[in-house]
């Protein structure tokens, strides 16, 4: 069984940086090479919303307008890991973000199969 878990959210002031990361387990070996891994975000009670993708190779990303320029996603196969590195932050990011994967490639979360619990990210002053 596929286990995705999200680390590295906390409360940072407007402006300020967090890293996300996900590991995931629970597949065979190069498994991660051929899954695309996302990150969106959710409020409780609210949709799942799309923050950015990353292939399984690494070589092809996608964003949200909204996080353009401010977020980079990124993934380390050896350690079945994918990050999503968040500058600048507004206090409009606030919301728990949640890694997912995928065996297509696309910005809509019905695409994926597979969830973690999620890590909160609170941005204000």
């Amino acid at each position: 069984q596929v286990q995705l878990v999200e680390s590295g959210g906390g409360s940072v002031q407007p402006g300020g940086s967090l890293r996300l990361s996900c590991t995931a387990s629970g597949a065979g070996l190069n498994y991660w090479n051929y899954h695309s891994l996302g990150w969106f975000r959710q409020a409780p009670g609210k949709e799942r919303i799309f923050v950015a993708t990353i292939s399984g190779s690494g070589r092809d990303t996608e964003y949200a307008d909204s996080v353009k320029g401010r977020f980079t996603i990124s993934r380390d196969n050896a350690k079945n890991t994918v990050y999503l590195q968040m500058n600048d932050l507004k206090p409009e990011d606030t919301d728990s973000y949640h890694c997912a994967q995928t065996a297509g490639w696309g910005i809509n979360p019905i695409f994926y199969e597979f969830w973690g619990q999620g890590t909160q990210v609170t941005v204000s002053s």
